[in-house]
């Protein structure tokens, strides 16, 4: 299956989004996720199934202002 993960094109295993974000080694805990626009809690993740052609953002925190 292939999706886009932050616009670049990726091939995966992983049926729900918690297994994706965990596969490619982003920490779970620190993240925020959408699919297809909508933003995914982290609790909701493991709920969420991907599908071919779907559009992943995984955003990391920043510090400063």
């Amino acid at each position: 299956m292939r999706i886009l993960l932050n616009g670049d094109a990726v091939d995966f295993e992983a049926a729900t989004l918690a297994d994706f974000v965990e596969m490619q080694e982003f920490d779970p805990d620190i993240v925020a996720t959408a699919v297809n626009g909508e933003f995914v809690p982290r609790l909701e993740r493991a709920e969420m199934l991907l599908a071919d052609g779907d559009q992943v953002e995984v955003f990391s925190p920043r510090q400063g202002g």
